[in-house]
């Protein structure tokens, strides 16, 4: 249940930050409310996910995922572009996620 927790507080994450960039600084009334519900919602199942995971690998998970996930929301939703940079550094994170991932089971 613990990895369903993080999966939705990242899931929220995602649709916060997505809020912010709809907000447009705060001028717009319902993203603008949409950021502190979908981030409330987010620490909510962060911090339950966090009753049994470790807290450095959760966070880990938790903002290289929505970063990676909020990166191809800029580029499928918002025309951002896409290049090889970008790329590389999403697979860094995923790299480095899974290291630490890998790094609670074993000794290394």
């Amino acid at each position: 249940m613990h990895w369903l927790y993080l999966i939705i507080a990242i899931t929220m994450e995602v649709a916060g930050t997505t809020c912010m960039k709809l907000s447009e600084g705060f001028s717009k009334l319902l993203p603008s409310i949409s950021i502190f519900i979908f981030y409330g919602i987010s620490f909510t199942f962060l911090t339950l996910a966090l009753k049994v995971l470790p807290v450095g690998m959760t966070y880990a998970v938790w903002s290289g995922a929505g970063t990676a996930l909020i990166t191809l929301v800029g580029i499928i939703w918002f025309g951002e572009s896409f290049n090889m940079i970008k790329v590389i550094s999403l697979l860094l994170i995923i790299i480095g996620v899974a290291g630490l991932h890998a790094s609670r089971e074993s000794l290394l």
